[in-house]
């Protein structure tokens, strides 16, 4: 076993490049240790083959890994983060059964019917924010940014008024800010949603809280803790991966001509090319974490009992064994294996509103403008402080009708 200071360090130079960390890990093994931004020391898996394996092995368990998660940080940060654990009871963090249960009570609610009923909503939020475009732009808070927060929002029932906090609440749980701050809007949201739920329940709209209040199957329904830690997990899910899919996906075609011209000669290539997005720059850097409740090899790499495992879907996708010049973005790749949403019971709940999204965004914003360039070298572009979420903080565009 490396001596902790040996061990590579996914830090701020990680972040920015992590395919490079994540090609060298791969060339020693599945499956590797390393530290955590705040010290804690984890398991790296970045194969393809494995990861989808893992992802589907009942020995990686979720159950309690919160709990888990934080003691371990406190004695690596020295502080705890004191997320609130009113948002910790949702179905990524638990096993079987109690995962089936709250999964099933969820798709009642989250149908394929309610998604496709979205579009002509998507199109007309598409449609205005395309219309308070021109010139240049940065295309993250002007366009991939607010159009997933709206519908989600929309979608779940929370104000327009309130959106803007939400998005803060939501960036700050994700980044590598410091854990006060994490925890600070952690608990800001929790206490938000705890009074949306009370008054959704006493006042149901047409919106999926609502549906979520009082969806039951043979008689059960979700808890009050349940419901805020479903409610939290869906909104993150729904929000944050899409914007994203969307500036990763329009800065891939920028940096390959020639795959944007083939998509403006052929509309028709975009359902595949959102596939080839969610590969070639995957939104989810992380799958959510699990621990070894057993021995588990991976490779030639044995894994104790008791380690925490992170499972990378970008790293995944970028393995030249499962996809041929996995570093070249092809919209007419046959991409149905890759890891954009996650793999087995915790495979993404959203995944067909996301895919809908942007479908949608970049289709409509290609439609509108003829011409869109990068106004500033693309060494200059910086990655989100975020090891969970891989996404750009800004995308200064120029657009031409």
């Amino acid at each position: 076993m490396q001596d902790v200071e040996e061990l590579p360090r996914l830090d701020a130079e990680y972040l920015q490049n992590p395919h490079e960390l994540a090609d060298r890990l791969r060339r020693e093994g599945p499956a590797c240790p390393v530290l955590m931004p705040d010290g804690m020391r984890v398991w790296l898996v970045t194969s393809h083959t494995e990861a989808r394996s893992l992802l589907t092995d009942p020995r990686l368990s979720s159950d309690g890994v919160y709990d888990r998660l934080e003691y371990q940080r406190q004695l690596a940060e020295g502080k705890k983060i004191e997320f609130s654990r009113s948002l910790a009871a949702h179905m990524l963090n638990v096993d079987p059964p109690d995962h089936t249960r709250l999964r099933k009570l969820v798709t009642k609610a989250f149908t394929t019917r309610t998604i496709a009923r979205l579009r002509p909503r998507i199109e007309e939020i598409t449609a205005q924010l395309l219309d308070d475009m021109s010139g240049s732009v940065d295309l993250i808070p002007a366009f991939a940014l607010p159009l997933p927060i709206m519908v989600i929002c929309e979608l779940m029932g929370i104000p327009p008024e309130d959106q803007e906090r939400f998005s803060g609440w939501s960036n700050a749980m994700v980044s590598t800010a410091p854990p006060e701050q994490i925890g600070a809007a952690s608990g800001a949201m929790a206490g938000y949603l705890a009074g949306l739920t009370e008054q959704k329940r006493s006042a149901p709209a047409d919106d999926l809280l609502s549906a979520l209040v009082h969806a039951s199957e043979d008689g059960d329904q979700l808890s009050v803790p349940e419901l805020i830690a479903m409610t939290f997990i869906l909104l993150i899910g729904g929000y944050e991966t899409t914007v994203n899919l969307i500036g990763n996906g329009v800065l891939g075609l920028l940096q390959h001509p020639s795959q944007l011209a083939a998509l403006r000669a052929d509309p028709g290539l975009l359902p595949n090319a959102i596939e080839e997005f969610l590969r070639y720059e995957t939104p989810n850097n992380m799958a959510s974490p699990r621990y070894t409740t057993s021995p588990v090899r991976v490779g030639d790499v044995e894994i104790p009992a008791g380690e925490f495992v992170m499972v990378s879907l970008l790293a995944g996708n970028r393995d030249a064994t499962r996809f041929p010049e996995p570093d070249k973005l092809d919209i007419t790749r046959p991409t149905g294996a890759h890891l954009g949403f996650g793999h087995g019971i915790h495979y993404c709940v959203g995944a067909p509103l996301g895919r809908l999204e942007g479908e949608i965004a970049i289709g409509r914003l290609l439609e509108r403008f003829s011409h869109i360039e990068l106004t500033v070298d693309p060494s200059e572009l910086r990655w989100r402080k975020s090891t969970q979420m891989h996404g750009l903080e800004a995308l200064p565009v120029r657009l031409h009708p």
